[in-house]
């Protein structure tokens, strides 16, 4: 009988239409291997979102730097950003409430784990002397926040044809109740961080 149930669940899976790669993993692989220590498929933590943000502090010099930050983003991540604006106006840094500061993009289901695995694959092993990413960069809820320091890093921007150097801040947002759950699953799916130091 539970052979019976093993098979009908490995036909299933075989079955399944994945979303790409990260996805295959995640459902054949990850998720049966924390399904123990949940007790419950439906509460292993899984990815949400990916939210990719960029600040352009040049932009109330420069309004052709919007165009151009806005364009790359797209190229990145596949998908038309939203461009965000001051929600007060600060002094000191010569900002009005309304202005034009940045952009950002929310990125989910297919095209999410499609950035997810460029990100693993392509762009952190292109950053240089890249030793894996810090493990206490998680928000009380699990959320994860790295940056890149510059756009180049993406095989989609050419060095030639940039305007200026940018970075950006990614947030990978899962159901993770905690850190520690939310960085077991990241680092199973293949979020490269640093080596713990024993």
């Amino acid at each position: 009988m539970a052979e019976a149930k093993k098979t009908k669940t490995a036909a299933k899976t075989a079955t399944k239409k994945f979303l790409n790669r990260v996805h295959e993993k995640y459902v054949t692989e990850v998720a049966p291997k924390l399904v123990g220590k949940y007790g419950n498929i439906n509460a292993v933590p899984k990815l949400v979102k990916i939210v990719v943000n960029t600040r352009l502090g040049d932009v109330k010099d420069n309004t052709k730097s919007l165009t151009a930050a806005v364009e790359e983003l797209a190229l990145i991540t596949g998908q038309k950003p939203m461009v965000t604006t001051a929600k007060k106006s600060i002094s000191n840094f010569k900002i009005r409430q309304g202005q034009k500061n940045g952009a950002k993009v929310t990125l989910r289901n297919k095209i999410m784990y499609e950035f997810f695995d460029k990100i693993c694959s392509v762009a952190l092993p292109r950053v240089r002397d890249f030793s894996g990413l810090s493990r206490k960069s998680f928000d009380q809820f699990g959320n994860y926040t790295f940056g890149f320091k510059e756009q180049l890093v993406f095989p989609e921007i050419s060095y030639e044809k940039i305007e200026k150097v940018r970075g950006m801040d990614i947030t990978i947002v899962t159901t993770a109740k905690n850190k520690e759950d939310s960085l077991e699953l990241l680092d199973e799916l293949g979020l490269p961080f640093k080596k713990e130091v024993k």
